[in-house]
């Protein structure tokens, strides 16, 4: 079991958790609420990266944001801060291939909210802000809920992006998805079954909670 490997997994899925939630469910509540020309091709842009090829997608932000670029030379000239093959690169891939993780299923929680909760909690006297943290979010809570544990699991599984990002160095970059991968090439098949079992077990258990807390708020309204 290479438990580094694993940890960092897990080090990774919970920051993009925590760097995506927030702007992500304030988007979702944007797209739900708003209706406005060429909100399709918004929609589509968020939708690109579970459609895309994951290697397509780590490819263009490999070119993007690599040493080799415009702004990947610019951030290392000046910050000395490089963009790919270390955990910074992780992350950034992780948060772009994510967004329709988070997005998604939030949108559709707020597009389920009727019209008029809205406009009976504004005559109540809510300004916009209270109406959407007393009345919106708690309504909302089990599709967020989902998207949570979605983007969680998805971060721990995915492998191209990051690979195409971040590479596979050991501590800084290897993630379990491809240590998994590399057990393989080695021959090591009984390694590789003890971590994907692993990864099986926990994407299960954390799938299996989330409907089960979901079902037990709805329940309680």
């Amino acid at each position: 079991m290479d438990w580094q490997a694993f940890s960092l997994s897990i080090e990774l899925a919970a920051v993009t958790l925590l760097v995506l939630l927030p702007p992500g469910v304030l988007a979702a509540r944007w797209l739900a609420r708003t209706r406005f020309s060429g909100k399709a091709w918004i929609e589509a842009f968020v939708v690109l990266p579970l459609v895309l090829p994951p290697t397509v997608l780590g490819y263009y932000l490999l070119v993007s944001l690599g040493a080799g670029s415009p702004f990947g030379a610019w951030m290392l000239d000046s910050f000395d801060i490089r963009m790919t093959f270390n955990f910074a690169g992780l992350l950034i891939a992780s948060l772009v291939f994510n967004i329709p993780f988070i997005v998604q299923p939030v949108q559709r929680a707020f597009e389920a909210i009727p019209d008029n909760l809205a406009e009976a909690a504004a005559v109540c006297g809510l300004s916009g802000w209270q109406t959407f943290w007393r009345v919106e979010l708690p309504l909302a809570w089990p599709g967020i809920l989902s998207a949570m544990v979605l983007t969680f699991v998805h971060t721990l599984g995915e492998f191209g992006v990051v690979l195409m990002m971040g590479g596979s160095i050991p501590g800084e970059t290897k993630t379990v998805a491809i240590a998994i991968y590399d057990r393989v090439q080695s021959f090591d098949l009984a390694g590789a079954d003890r971590m994907a079992l692993l990864l099986l077990a926990l994407s299960l258990g954390a799938v299996a909670a989330s409907f089960f807390a979901s079902a037990r708020l709805a329940a309680r309204r």
